[in-house]
């Protein structure tokens, strides 16, 4: 078969809806400054849907600094990759002070999370580790494993029970291999916004020989006391062997880094293929991480007033008999029942008629019969545009429980 005719008439669970949905539903354009208002198709929407947290996507410290850096230093420096020729100090100062912030003795600069974590993964195992993750462990450590050629075992989502009975199952191997064993989990999950039971996997090391991974792109910035972590909050930072953060969510960034021991980190540096082989971050990201992450230090009203809007939103959506499920974090997910028909018509009513975008789920994303309304709150919504949400979001629910969306009349009639 031709690889061109495969590729183009299958275009996989979610692509096979880019006909109907591709503009509107899935790849929408925001357009605007970075805030809770935005203009989407020539109106203005209450956005929830911008992984802003603290709200420094449009801060004007960030935006001046942005544009002094790009102006002194270009978009190109430095050229080639870090081992070869993109190598600064400035590079190393942030790393430095990642590392200070999350209480770890070093940490490496990644281009990107996503390709990141993939060469996370691949470099600290090999043929003779066995790998046990969470079952809703994000696409890039899924796509990580796929480069692992050991075992890898699965445990349904925060189950400790069964996590020890897979690690017991990775001891059997690893005692005849002369491997070791990670764990790997999430922080804070992005689409749930439960947190990974990370003082009881830790409280397992006294069973069990195993390294711990933990990915906290929703934690870092919004979780803990400092803002340094999930690991923070639970108090376990020192258990966590290797941390994950992102500069795309709460630092409104581009990049990332990985900490751990020094050791282990001088490794990974030469080990990670997805940055020995890339460019390196260019000098304005590093510059802007460094104001970023100074704010994020020394400004704690940021991640005060997300908190405060988070409270707000979450105590008022369950107040109103809105399902958030078990969610402990920022991330703030409202489930209802239907499938793809009431979804569609139900994203179409709140940006059409009440103005508020916000991302919507459902199969094959999620299991059959649910929709997943997921909202990302931040520290520049204010408590008037909780409320007026939380308003909206009850007519929602009615006219779902009456059966308007199933029916379809609310897009027949604005056609009409």
């Amino acid at each position: 078969m031709d690889i061109f005719k495969k590729v183009t008439t299958n275009l996989g669970p979610i692509g096979q809806y880019a006909d109907k949905a591709f503009g509107y539903f899935m790849f929408p354009r925001l357009e605007g400054e970075i805030a809770a208002r935005m203009q989407f198709q020539g109106k203005e929407q209450l956005v929830w849907s911008l992984n802003n947290y603290l709200g420094l996507g449009n801060h004007p410290e960030i935006r001046k600094v942005d544009a002094e850096a790009a102006k002194e230093w270009g978009l190109a420096y430095p050229m080639g990759a870090r081992a070869m020729s993109g190598h600064t100090k400035y590079h190393e100062k942030l790393e430095r002070e990642l590392a200070d912030f999350v209480g770890r003795e070093a940490a490496y600069l990644l281009n990107f999370g996503y390709q990141g974590m993939v060469s996370i993964i691949e470099s600290l195992v090999d043929r003779r580790d066995v790998i046990v993750y969470d079952s809703e462990a994000h696409a890039c450590i899924i796509d990580g494993m796929r480069l692992h050629f050991g075992k890898r075992f699965v445990y349904p989502h925060n189950d400790m029970e069964n996590l020890e009975k897979e690690l017991a199952r990775a001891t059997n191997i690893t005692e005849k291999t002369g491997g070791g064993i990670l764990v790997i989990t999430e922080g804070v999950y992005g689409m749930s916004g439960d947190l990974g039971k990370l003082k009881d996997i830790v409280e397992l090391k006294k069973k069990f020989e195993f390294r711990l991974l933990v990915d906290d792109a929703h934690g870092f910035g919004t979780m803990g006391k400092t803002g340094a972590g999930t690991d923070e909050h639970f108090g376990v930072q020192d258990e966590v062997d290797v941390y994950f953060g992102t500069f795309a969510k709460a630092m409104a960034g581009i990049g990332a880094f990985v900490a751990s021991r020094k050791d282990v980190i001088r490794s990974l540096t030469f080990k990670m293929r997805s940055q020995i082989f890339a460019k390196s971050l260019p000098m304005p990201m590093v510059i802007g991480a460094m104001k970023r992450l100074e704010l994020l230090r020394n400004q704690p009203e940021h991640k005060q007033k997300l908190w405060n809007v988070v409270n707000a939103l979450q105590k008022g959506l369950k107040e109103n008999n809105m399902n958030i499920g078990n969610t402990e974090s920022p991330v703030t997910p409202v489930f209802l029942s239907g499938g793809v028909s009431e979804a569609t018509q139900i994203t179409y009513d709140l940006r059409e008629n009440y103005h508020v975008f916000c991302s919507i789920v459902a199969y094959p994303v999620i299991p059959k019969g649910l929709i997943m309304l997921r909202l990302i709150p931040t520290a520049v919504h204010t408590l008037e545009d909780v409320e007026y949400t939380i308003k909206a979001f009850a007519e929602v629910k009615k006219k779902l429980d009456e059966g308007k969306y199933s029916s379809g009349e609310v897009i027949s009639a604005a056609i009409e």
